[in-house]
């Protein structure tokens, strides 16, 4: 009687056993296969940016040893002229940039949405700036913003009688001929972004909103921007940050010249770091610039849960 208790025991608990073990599998499987990937964030980019945090504290020192400032480099970021002036620049750039790149997005996923077979071509040529590396853009387009009369968009622009512009060579146009390239490939992102929000329009409102009698710009205007409100904020979010943490474009055409005008807040820390080997400074201003971006995600979300409710 015991043995037959003991069997009968054993085969209830053996399914429960088995139900334990296959819910632990799953999660540990996928956190072993992230494990690579976790581990790489964690030395590439958690520790270095808590180091970076620290060090925003301290007068970096090679040889003599870091030494104790407390929130001076701050107050060196906040005083600075030069500073206010990349910052200055950056929100300019990242606001230009985020405006340009939305409007035509959007225009150009209006134009090329619909299911004719050879769109996808035009699609996927439209789409070849954002897979294309930026150096490598930045490059072709310094070569295109010569400021010389034979300079290619010299050339353009003076088909329609427009004279020739110095373009990167110019205080007064560094700044928005970087933010014209930036937009040029920018634009192709939120085309596509825009294109799968569309795809979810329904399109019985168009059916009866033509039945109505109502113009393009009536549907578009009170069922398509609607219905894209959420890709909007989105696209807002991702190309504000993009914008704020421009480097390698203004790096490369400009490298914040000439006289600073061009000067961004990435390319500013990048030269007080590895030029001048102000660590302390460059690190405090990489942390206002996490702060910068983390404060416009936050008034982003906050906005669109407002607009949602």
């Amino acid at each position: 009687m015991t043995s037959t208790l003991t069997e009968a025991r054993s085969r209830t608990a053996t399914p429960h056993r088995r139900t334990k073990r296959v819910r632990w599998r799953g999660p540990l499987v996928a956190w072993l296969f992230l494990a690579p990937a976790l581990l790489l964030f964690l030395y590439f980019k958690f520790i270095p940016m808590f180091v970076g945090l620290w060090k925003s504290f301290f007068k970096v020192q090679t040889f003599l040893g870091d030494e104790w400032l407390g929130l001076q480099n701050y107050q060196t970021i906040i005083s600075d002229a030069d500073f206010a002036a990349a910052i200055w620049h950056s929100v300019l750039l990242a606001l230009g940039t985020t405006v340009g790149s939305l409007v035509l997005g959007l225009g150009f996923a209006l134009l090329i949405e619909g299911p004719a077979r050879y769109l996808w071509f035009v699609r996927t040529a439209a789409f070849l700036p954002v897979v294309t590396t930026m150096a490598a853009v930045a490059e072709v387009w310094r070569i295109m913003f010569h400021p010389a009369p034979s300079g290619m968009l010299n050339v353009i622009i003076g088909w329609v009688g427009i004279d020739a512009q110095p373009w990167l060579a110019s205080e007064h146009s560094s700044l928005w001929s970087i933010m014209l390239m930036s937009i040029w490939r920018g634009t192709p992102y939120d085309m596509m972004i825009f294109l799968a929000g569309l795809v979810g329009v329904d399109r019985t409102l168009y059916e009866a909103a033509a039945v109505d009698g109502a113009s393009t710009w009536h549907r578009l205007r009170h069922i398509t921007l609607p219905a894209l409100r959420p890709v909007f904020w989105i696209l807002f979010t991702l190309a504000a940050i993009r914008g704020l943490r421009v480097f390698v474009e203004v790096y490369v055409l400009t490298n914040g010249g000439p006289n600073g005008s061009s000067e961004v807040l990435m390319t500013l820390i990048y030269k007080l770091g590895f030029q001048k080997n102000d660590l302390g400074v460059a690190s405090a201003g990489g942390i206002v610039l996490f702060l910068a971006t983390l404060v416009l995600t936050l008034v982003a979300q906050m906005l669109r849960r407002r607009q949602a409710t």
